[in-house]
């Protein structure tokens, strides 16, 4: 079974690496050339094979509008690239497509799109969540945080990313700060889970008075601007982004050699895998991650497909916690393994967790 997964370009680097003769071109220009841009065949998949034999191949379809334009724009318009991206990718053959970064947030998180489609639609929010968990759990071992008595931050606690996120963090940690914009609708939501989580939670709408309260702190929100300011981490934290664009700016890497900051949603693909650029066959499409590896939300997509799973997954804001468990099962059973840790497109070595680590004794040091 085939699949096609639905990419936009979230930087104006991301435009580059879609398109070189981008170059030199000012943002305004790119935007409005983007505006009619259609959609397009950009990458193909192929080599992706479990280690029991089984192998998928597919399309990523470019739906070419930034972030500021998928949540700007008309919705029917915005709607109506993103299903020209998957009849693409149905017409190559694929029997289920991904949603990737803002197509599977705007308007209602991919129940419209899935009513319209001619495929089954996944957002693949479901590994996502599963391997940012993971990934800041990772984080916290390697950092040497006591998590029995530490407190998590999860900026877009009211999402449907991060409120999933909230109760697979909540067994781990003695408290968590669940962080969103709006109020009332934060109010409810602890509330409503109150009763199901084994820790004590508090809310907060400032950013930054919930970051210097944590000692891990994780990020699921659809925001276009940097939300973490350098200064309020505290000593040895650990950051997991999940969000594209990124919530946490380069400054926190020049800034805080003491704190951790990693990428939570990448995937080490099974196989042999390799991305061709469709217009330019022999040449390698540049993904921004390592060689062999993707975004969780294109593994789940990649899964389903080596499970010859054709029908609609992860949609909508609500997130059963029944398939977060059900596709990490498979995935793992399919080969697929939590990457290595990277942040600001490097690879995050041992040698250079040490180095974080000996950083933030050091500061503590001179706090005492």
């Amino acid at each position: 079974m085939k699949f096609a997964f639905v990419i936009h370009p979230t930087s104006l680097e991301d435009v580059v690496r879609y398109e070189p003769g981008a170059v030199g071109k000012g943002r305004p220009l790119i935007e409005k050339i983007m505006e009619w841009m259609p959609a397009y065949a950009a990458v193909h998949v192929t080599g992706v094979r479990t280690p029991d034999g089984r192998e998928t191949e597919g399309w990523f379809v470019a739906a070419t509008y930034m972030p500021e334009q998928m949540l700007g724009l008309p919705r029917e318009r915005v709607y109506k690239k993103i299903l020209d991206s998957i009849a693409i990718g149905a017409d190559l053959g694929a029997e289920i497509v991904g949603l990737g970064a803002f197509t599977g947030v705007v308007g209602d998180a991919g129940i419209t799109i899935a009513e319209r489609s001619p495929i089954p639609v996944t957002t693949g929010n479901s590994l996502t969540i599963a391997a940012g968990v993971r990934s800041l759990l990772r984080g916290a071992h390697e950092m040497d945080v006591d998590l029995p008595n530490a407190t998590a931050v999860v900026i877009g606690a009211t999402g449907s990313i991060g409120s999933a996120c909230v109760e697979l963090i909540a067994p781990h940690v003695a408290h968590v700060v669940l962080v969103a914009r709006n109020l009332t609708r934060l109010r409810k939501f602890q509330e409503s889970i109150a009763d199901r989580l084994p820790c004590s939670t508090s809310i907060e709408t400032d950013v930054g008075a919930a970051v210097r309260r944590g000692q891990l702190i994780l990020t699921a929100t659809t925001s276009t601007q940097e939300l973490i300011d350098p200064a309020d981490l505290q000593i040895g934290a650990v950051v997991c982004e999940l969000s594209l664009p990124h919530d946490v700016g380069a400054r926190v890497a020049t800034e805080r050699p003491d704190v951790l900051v990693t990428e939570g949603g990448n995937m080490r693909v099974p196989g042999t895998p390799r991305f061709e650029r469709v217009r330019e066959p022999g040449r390698d499409f540049d993904t921004g991650l390592a060689p062999g590896t993707a975004l969780a939300c294109m593994s789940e997509t990649m899964v389903l497909a080596l499970e010859n799973r054709r029908e609609h997954y992860t949609l909508g804001r609500g997130i059963d916690l029944g398939k977060v468990r059900e596709i990490e099962s498979l995935a793992a059973n399919a080969g697929f393994e939590l990457a290595d840790m990277r942040a600001f497109d490097r690879p995050i070595t041992p040698e250079r967790i040490a180095a974080i680590k000996a950083a933030a004794w050091e500061r503590r040091a001179a706090a005492v």
